[in-house]
């Protein structure tokens, strides 16, 4: 029977799931919590079939797995693999999409509707006990602001920006997207200057990359409403953070709602955790993970090993 290996299969949160799409494989698997570096090459030594959600596979662990054929990456990013030296040595790599879709628009609704609110503000005060001592049957010492009326600014229209985009109207939301970054224009949309100019509300749906990499800088954050809120649950490096606490602290933006940042886990000195940022909420990286969203991410996973038993390759990434 083939030997399969899932090297972080914490990283899916499996207790509250069911593996039957895996287990139920004609496959001999293994399955590790994590992989550190050391126990990597003996761990792949004779598989066949490895699934990696954020463990780094390189040329030389690659080439060092004399049996491998085939890579599934849990997980729509796929960066953490070598992907030239899997083309080298013939073998296919397969990622996971669309899984988590419904899990991200309910988060960045959350974040938004949250800072829109003042829902942190109040619940801190709460359990301060200011409630207890006001004199009157409510508090009112944080400003609310109703998202009807107002203006979301998407950037990234692909499948998330889209379903973010389709929530919208039932909040008495208006809907401008951004151009393409590079290439042709499409009729409809908006620069990017110009949409950061004209939206109350900017949400981020695109990939890191070299061209997207610190794309919202402090150039970029100046443009925007000092009335705006910026919600970033794409990739951290997407936002220039020390000029995203900057700009809230210096009250050039009203809020911003993150559950990304350029290194995760975080640092000690991460920018965006320092605690004299106001009216910021960070989420742990968790927009993607609701129960359902991670049991589809398992669920396609078998599927796509299913297809690669079968003689097909789906979802495939990389050149061959």
């Amino acid at each position: 029977m083939k030997k399969a290996v899932f090297l972080d299969h914490s990283t899916v949160g499996p207790d509250d799931l069911t593996m039957a799409s895996l287990e139920d494989l004609p496959l001999s698997w293994a399955f590790y919590d994590a992989t550190s570096p050391a126990e990597l090459p003996e761990r792949i030594s004779e598989v066949e079939i490895i699934v990696s959600n954020k463990c780094k596979l390189n040329a030389d662990d690659i080439a060092n797995a004399p049996e491998l054929k085939y890579i599934c990456a849990a997980a729509t990013g796929f960066n953490h693999i070598d992907i030239e030296s899997a083309d080298t040595n013939g073998i296919a790599v397969s990622n996971v999409r669309n899984y988590g879709t419904p899990s991200v628009v309910q988060h960045v609704y959350a974040l938004l509707l949250a800072l829109s609110t003042k829902l942190m503000e109040y619940s801190a005060a709460v359990q301060r006990g200011d409630w207890h001592r006001s004199e009157n049957f409510c508090l009112l010492d944080y400003p609310i602001e109703e998202v009807a009326g107002k203006t979301l600014g998407i950037v990234g229209y692909g499948v998330l920006g889209q379903a973010v985009a389709k929530v919208a109207p039932a909040m008495g939301l208006e809907v401008q997207i951004c151009q393409h970054l590079h290439g042709d224009a499409v009729p409809g949309r908006l620069p990017l200057d110009e949409l950061l100019a004209s939206s109350d509300i900017l949400t981020l749906h695109i990939p890191l990359n070299k061209q997207t990499e610190n794309l919202i800088g402090e150039r970029e954050l100046s443009l925007m409403k000092k009335s705006a809120l910026l919600i970033n649950t794409g990739r951290g490096g997407i936002v220039d953070e020390p000029a995203l606490a900057d700009a809230l602290r210096q009250h050039n933006i009203a809020g911003a709602g993150v559950d990304v940042l350029a290194v995760e886990p975080p640092l000690d000195d991460s920018p965006l955790l320092a605690d004299d940022i106001p009216n910021l909420i960070v989420t742990p990286h968790t927009a993607w993970a609701s129960r359902q969203s991670r049991q589809r991410l398992v669920d396609q996973i078998g599927d796509n090993i299913n297809a690669f038993l079968s003689g097909s390759i789906v979802n495939r990434v990389g050149k061959i």
